[in-house]
């Protein structure tokens, strides 16, 4: 599979509005304070440890780690070019490990062992929340060979949260709501960058199609709600 780029890049994840509401969650699950270490696995251009970096001042930055290097990447956080297997072998300690959006880019056996990993890399009372994205009755706005790739990735999403329940054995379930407004010519450009990855291995003739097909099938004003699964593990 083609790596995925856009996914943070000018998109409602990357809003400061998405970003404050995202940390207002994470605020009501795991205690924070200058002393907390971080990695986030999977990292983007590192937009919301940055901001939690902003408003704890933490000890020691937070570390994101990705396997694409943007640019654009935010500075007042450590960002390491590295596959999350083979950084967590450190084996160092963090209060919270973050893996948002990240999942389906795992095998099974992989997922597994970035899961024994992660828990050995955890402090007392340290925690794991993955976020992935709601399976059921999921809303992103989709033409019909997106949605139809779209529906296969959470299909196979749903085999990995089992994967994650009988590993993490203790874990709890919440959702994440975000409230999208978009307009319908910046959604499509979003569509062009290919900002999720159903989108990655379809052909310039497919996305040309797609995008035709969502200027037909939707208002200038795209409204919907972005719904992430959270699940949440304490060690």
């Amino acid at each position: 599979m083609k790596r995925l780029k856009n996914w943070d890049n000018k998109t409602w994840l990357s809003s400061i509005t998405y970003i404050s509401q995202f940390n207002k969650f994470l605020k009501n699950r795991i205690n924070l304070n200058k002393n907390s270490k971080i990695l986030d696995i999977g990292c983007g251009r590192a937009n919301i440890i940055s901001a939690l970096q902003k408003k704890y001042k933490f000890r020691k930055k937070p570390i994101g780690i990705d396997i694409v290097a943007n640019k654009d990447v935010k500075k007042n956080i450590v960002f390491k070019k590295i596959g999350a297997l083979k950084y967590l072998k450190r084996q160092e300690k963090y209060d919270l490990i973050l893996i948002k959006q990240t999942i389906h880019f795992f095998s099974k056996s992989g997922l597994n062992r970035l899961l024994n990993l992660a828990q050995k890399s955890l402090n007392n009372k340290g925690k794991i929340l993955i976020f992935s994205l709601k399976t059921k009755n999921n809303k992103i706005p989709c033409f019909k060979k997106m949605r139809k790739n779209l529906e296969k990735s959470l299909k196979r999403d749903e085999v990995l949260f089992k994967i994650i329940k009988n590993n993490l054995k203790k874990i709890s379930y919440t959702n994440f709501n975000f409230k999208v407004s978009i307009s319908k010519q910046k959604y499509i450009r979003m569509i062009k960058e290919r900002y999720i990855s159903c989108l990655l291995n379809m052909s310039n003739k497919e996305i040309n199609l797609g995008i035709s097909e969502i200027k037909s099938k939707y208002k200038n004003q795209i409204k919907f709600t972005d719904t992430l699964k959270c699940i949440s593990y304490r060690k």
